[in-house]
């Protein structure tokens, strides 16, 4: 048994904490009643599942490389005389780059050029005077081989004169010039570096899981940190037949054909390949998607009764203060379930659901890391 004074300190104490509560009862000794709710929501924000287009598509970084580039180098040696080209300049395969000295490769040429026309006329002369007898046969066949070497050097000086005539052996742009006027040459001395801007590639090393999805021609799009807001249309070149065994990546060649010419190589980009496309699948953001225990799942937002209980506290004409519960009630709120889904392809912000949700079914896209099965949840005002 609890002592009679304890058991009236008790029922004080109980009275005041009612009075704190009740505070709102007027001096007079009206009635005042208090709804209090028996859960706390969550604010959230929530999105609709819907359904539309998406696209399957891989991702990857590259840079950038020419489609050719050639190194000009000397083949002979020489002055550097005449210079035609500069850096930035498009030059076409053949076009003449610079000229060197070519006096002493000039004279080369006019002498071999006297010792063939002598070669020449020593052996018109031995083919008259052989049917005649009048020379052995061995000096006959002497002179004809003297003209054989003589033509061949007279074709060898000429191919020394060419050499100082620097041409372009590819289409491109002078990207590097190394020499400058009045230089000596040197024979394979480095001179311009010529590099092909149109077309343009990019080689991706791709997971070997996609080697059985992309294929050459495919469709691709590039953006370049240097050019934001610009994408250019491309295609996939070649695909490498083997996969490296180190990395477990293969390598897939794209192509870019750029007309306005603002590519460049070296540049940084991101390429997308899309390798597939649905036009009317389910899908949601993916921020609304939870990655827990091996499985993906949503929490869908679903409207619910609340309850919530009354009390009523009065005063006496004496001050006293007596409070009597009051019937429950409920209210229209929303409660957050978890449910398991399937996914399907990625776009972006958007992921497609090939199973556990139906269209039109609101997830949670924002707070969904406080709420568990179950919560009661507050829908923050937003489009869904």
């Amino acid at each position: 048994m609890i002592p009679a004074k304890t058991r009236n300190l008790l029922i004080t104490l109980m009275f005041i904490g009612l009075a704190g509560l009740l505070s709102a009862c007027n001096r007079d000794g009206a009635a005042a009643q208090t709804k209090a709710p028996m859960v706390d929501a969550v604010p959230v924000e929530v999105a609709l599942a819907v359904h539309g287009a998406i696209s399957a598509s891989y991702s990857g970084t590259a840079a950038l490389v020419a489609d050719h580039e050639a190194q000009v180098t000397a083949k002979t040696s020489g002055v550097l005389k005449k210079l035609y080209v500069e850096e930035g300049m498009t030059v076409k395969a053949g076009q003449l780059l610079a000229e060197l000295d070519d006096a002493d490769a000039l004279a080369k040429s006019k002498q071999a050029e006297a010792q063939m026309h002598k070669a020449e006329a020593t052996f018109t002369h031995a083919q008259a005077a052989i049917p005649k007898h009048l020379i052995p046969e061995y000096e006959y066949e002497q002179d004809k081989f003297d003209l054989a070497a003589q033509r061949a050097a007279y074709e060898a000086a000429n191919i020394q004169l060419s050499y100082t005539r620097i041409v372009a052996p590819v289409d491109g742009v002078i990207a590097e010039r190394s020499i400058k006027l009045g230089n000596l040459v040197q024979a394979n001395q480095n001179l311009f570096r010529i590099v092909g801007m149109n077309p343009l590639q990019a080689v991706l090393n791709v997971p070997e899981r996609q080697l059985g999805i992309l294929k050459a021609g495919q469709v691709v799009q590039l953006e370049a940190d240097a050019l934001p807001g610009k994408k250019f249309a491309g295609s996939i070149l070649r695909i490498a037949p083997v996969v490296d065994p180190a990395s477990g990546t293969f390598r897939v060649t794209c192509q870019f054909h750029d007309a306005s010419a603002v590519l460049r190589p070296g540049m940084f980009a991101r390429i997308d390949i899309v390798y597939d496309q649905r036009a009317d699948a389910l899908t949601v953001p993916r921020s609304a998607l939870v990655e827990e225990d091996g499985q993906t799942s949503v929490f869908v937002v679903e409207k619910t009764l609340i309850a919530t209980a009354s009390a009523t506290a009065t005063k006496d004409v004496l001050g006293n203060t007596k409070v009597k519960a009051g019937p429950s009630s409920s209210s229209e709120g929303f409660v957050a379930h978890r449910q398991l889904v399937k996914t399907g392809y990625s776009d972006g912000d958007k992921v497609e659901i090939i199973s556990g949700l139906d269209a039109g079914a609101r997830v949670i896209t924002v707070g969904r890391n406080a709420v568990r099965d179950g919560t009661a949840v507050l829908v923050l005002d937003n489009k869904a």
